[in-house]
C-alpha cells in the first residue's frame, strides 16, 4: 500500500523490502498464534501436523530472509560502487527474479529437512521443551542416531547461511572502501545511512540464528536455545520496521501522506 502512495518507493532496496516485510509477518505469525492460545487455554499439547506445518513455514522463511538480506547487499554495493550501472544491473526482471529465487530455495531446503526430522522415532519423550517446534529440538527428542541428519543441517546451514552471510561480508568491505574514497564528508555520510539499517537488520538477525543452527548439538542448551530463538523469532521482525523508518525520509513521509488518505476515508 506504501508502494503505491509514493512513487519513489518503486526501487530495488523498497521491493526487497517489501519481501523482508512479509517474511518478517510470516515468521511471527507461524508461532506467535500457538504460543497465545497456549496462553489463554493453559492446553500445551500440538499436534504432530501443526508442528509439521510450524517447522516448515517457520523454517522456510528464515531460510528465505537470510538469502534476502545478502541480495539486500548486493543492492547497496551496486548502488553505492557502481552507481551508473545501478538501473541496469538492478533492473525489474533481475529483481523478481532474485526474489523468487529466495522463496524457492527455502521451500526446497525445508522440503528436504522437515520430512525426514518428522519420520524419526521419537520414544525418549514427547515434550517439546521449546516455545514451538524447531528442527534441532526436535531431533533432540529422537532415540535414533541423529548424527547424519545434524550433519545434512550444518552442511545445508553453511551453505546457504554462511555463504549468503559472507556475500553481505563482501559487499560491505567494498562499499566501505567506496565511502572511505569519498571526498565530501556529507556525500559519505549519505552513503552510509543508506547501509546502516541493513547493517543493523543483519546484526541483530545472523547472530542468533548461526548460535541455534552452527553450534554441535552436545553443546545445546535449552535455556540460551530459546533466547535465541526468541530474539530472531520474535524480537529482529518486531524491531525491522522501526529500524528501516526511523532514518528514511521516504518511509516517514508516505506514511503520513497514508494517515492523512486514512483520516480524509474515515471523516467523508
Amino acid at each position: 500500500m506504501m508502494m503505491r502512495i509514493n512513487l519513489r518507493l518503486h526501487t530495488p532496496m523498497y521491493f526487497f523490502l517489501s519481501n523482508l516485510s512479509i517474511i518478517d509477518i510470516g515468521i511471527s505469525s507461524s508461532v506467535v498464534p500457538k504460543l497465545v492460545i497456549i496462553t489463554i487455554t493453559q492446553d500445551k499439547s500440538i499436534s504432530r501436523l501443526d508442528c509439521a506445518l510450524q517447522i516448515f513455514f517457520h523454517s522456510a522463511l528464515v531460510t528465505t530472509e537470510c538469502i534476502i538480506l545478502a541480495v539486500m547487499a548486493y543492492d547497496r554495493y551496486v548502488a553505492i560502487c557502481k552507481p551508473l550501472h545501478y538501473n541496469t544491473i538492478m533492473n525489474k526482471r533481475f529483481c523478481i527474479s532474485m526474489s523468487t529465487v529466495c522463496w524457492a530455495v527455502g521451500c526446497i531446503n525445508c522440503g528436504i529437512h522437515v520430512p525426514y526430522t518428522l519420520q524419526l522415532p521419537f520414544c525418549r519423550s514427547h515434550h517439546v521443551n521449546h516455545f514451538f517446534c524447531e528442527i534441532p529440538v526436535i531431533l533432540s527428542m529422537s532415540c535414533q542416531d541423529t548424527r547424519l541428519h545434524e550433519v545434512s543441517m550444518y552442511i545445508s546451514a553453511c551453505t546457504l547461511g554462511l555463504s549468503s552471510f559472507m556475500l553481505i561480508v563482501f559487499s560491505y568491505i567494498y562499499i566501505i572502501t567506496t565511502i572511505l574514497n569519498i571526498h565530501c564528508t556529507e556525500g559519505r555520510h549519505k552513503a552510509f545511512s543508506t547501509c546502516a539499517s541493513h547493517l543493523t537488520v543483519v546484526s541483530l538477525y545472523y547472530g542468533p540464528l548461526m548460535f541455534m543452527y552452527l553450534r554441535p548439538h552436545f553443546r545445546n542448551s535449552p535455556s540460551t536455545e530459546k533466547i535465541a530463538s526468541v530474539i530472531y523469532t520474535i524480537v529482529t521482525p518486531m524491531l525491522n520496521p522501526i529500524i528501516y523508518s526511523i532514518r528514511n525520509k521516504d518511509i516517514k513521509i508516505t506514511t503520513e501522506q497514508a494517515v492523512i488518505k486514512l483520516f480524509h476515508t474515515l471523516h467523508r
